[in-house]
């Protein structure tokens, strides 16, 4: 079995290491579990405003409750419904699936196995879905108990290594080609036992994780993608703010992220400095109006001090364009897109509680078609080069009708039989329609497209396509 599981290790890593991550590639969405419902109605609703809000990927969650082997059947049904609405409407899946509570955190051989048998149910049960997130924030006693031994050194990050690695080798023996996200983890902690509120900070979580995979000795991966958390220390705090003198890690550390999984796996079968990474949780809480207080209960908590909704959107745009520059991310995952009604969790969604649209959704929306168009930043080394399509008509000899799509903002030359030419720009992913004026003879043709990005500019794209025009 070991010798198997080497073989789809190695294959696995082979296809990920030539993946693109940062610029245009990136995926834009949201952590969001408003589309698990009994109804596919509402679930597909709930997706409806996801991809309104320019998005196209979500992160949505299954709980593991103690000797639970797959999902109880209310769940379950759920997820699948979530997940149809996803598929439905064209949004890329990621599911993280994770202990309910620090309460049933699986700490012995048994609990482990279980985990893995319900992580493996999932996958099973959604052929269709390859991303999965083992564990959320295991640095924190919210999540993971205990964090320190007696002794005082960590427990956290050595128990959670066994987690990851168990359901690891469950998942790859039966979806070798998925993605298997590690970490999760919260950017901020103490790292001092018995405060009652035990927790670690991601610089030493992230070091005694390596530490446990060292030590445990193991010949194969635990993770194909790490996961974070790059919240700032309150809402007010905008995602360019660095943490250079602290254990904390946010947006601007990325550097530093980068260098910690480095040091933590060099020399293992586990990649670190190249390791990809995914932002599966970044949130801004914006301010509620007086016309929608009544949307809400409770208290706002004082730390977290929301901003204005222009502010939101501009954090938001803020963090893609970092993102899009950093090349191991795979990803921003905005949390939330709706509201939460009670105000001691989250309102950083793109919308209010009842479904309706905050002044922060069009600036973001446009912000993540930027990413996609490859525009919102440019990047030092970032060379992109724009895939171009051409479709010509072939019915007319008067004049000949030409439809021309870049996959991302381009200027572009578009010559017939080598001698026409027509030149302009076209927003990425719009097709354009252009005309070669005059008489075209009957016959064989070629028709030539070259685009050029514009902005991070790389090599040019060309298609060449021969058709003929019947008189």
């Amino acid at each position: 079995m070991l010798r198997g599981l080497l073989v789809v290790s190695v294959l696995f890593f082979a296809l990920a290491a030539r993946a693109t991550a940062g610029g245009p590639a990136m995926l834009v969405g949201a952590a969001e579990d408003s589309p698990e419902s009994s109804s596919y109605a509402t679930s597909k609703l709930q997706m409806d405003l996801l991809k309104l809000a320019g998005l196209n990927t979500v992160r949505m969650t299954a709980t593991w409750s103690a000797g639970e082997t797959s999902p109880p059947a209310a769940q379950a049904t759920a997820l699948t419904n979530a997940v149809n609405a996803a598929q439905f409407s064209g949004v890329r899946v990621i599911l993280s699936i994770y202990p309910f509570g620090s309460s049933v955190t699986p700490l012995t051989d048994q609990a482990r196995s279980d985990f893995a048998a319900f992580a493996v149910s999932i996958a099973r049960q959604f052929p269709l879905v390859h991303d999965f997130i083992i564990g959320n924030e295991p640095n924190l006693n919210r999540f993971w108990l205990p964090q320190f031994a007696p002794d005082g050194s960590d427990a956290a990050a050595s128990s959670y290594e066994q987690l990851l690695a168990t359901t690891y080798d469950a998942l790859k023996t039966v979806r070798p080609h998925s993605t298997i996200y590690g970490g999760a983890l919260a950017p901020h902690g103490v790292d001092k036992p018995n405060t009652g509120r035990d927790t670690h900070s991601a610089t030493a979580f992230i070091n005694d994780l390596g530490a446990a995979y060292r030590a445990s000795g193991r010949a194969l991966p635990i993770m194909n993608a790490f996961a974070f958390h790059p919240y700032p220390e309150n809402s007010t705090i905008g995602p360019n703010f660095p943490h250079p003198n602290s254990t904390a890690i946010g947006l601007a550390d990325y550097d530093k992220l980068v260098g910690l999984l480095a040091s933590a796996f060099a020399g293992t079968a586990q990649r670190g400095a190249t390791l990809p990474i995914l932002y599966d949780e970044f949130g801004i809480e914006s301010q509620i109006p007086a016309a929608k207080a009544s949307l809400y209960t409770g208290t706002e908590p004082a730390t977290t001090k929301p901003v204005d909704e222009a502010t939101q959107a501009a954090y938001y745009r803020q963090a893609m364009q970092m993102s899009f520059c950093q090349k191991t991310v795979l990803g921003l995952l905005l949390f939330h897109v709706v509201d939460e009604k009670a105000l001691s969790a989250w309102q950083s969604g793109l919308y209010y509680a009842d479904g309706t649209p905050k002044s922060s959704l069009g600036g973001t929306r446009d912000a993540a078609g930027e990413v996609h168009r490859g525009v919102i930043a440019t990047c030092p080394g970032l060379a992109l080069t724009p895939k171009v399509t051409i479709a010509p008509a072939t019915t007319t000899t008067a004049g000949l009708p030409v439809t021309l799509t870049c996959s991302l903002d381009c200027t572009f030359t578009l010559r017939l039989d080598g001698r026409a030419t027509l030149r302009g720009s076209v927003s990425g992913g719009v097709a354009k329609k252009l005309l070669f004026r005059g008489h075209i003879a009957p016959g064989l043709h070629h028709l030539t497209a070259t685009a050029t990005a514009a902005a991070n500019t790389g090599p040019p794209g060309t298609k060449t396509v021969a058709f003929s025009v019947r008189s």
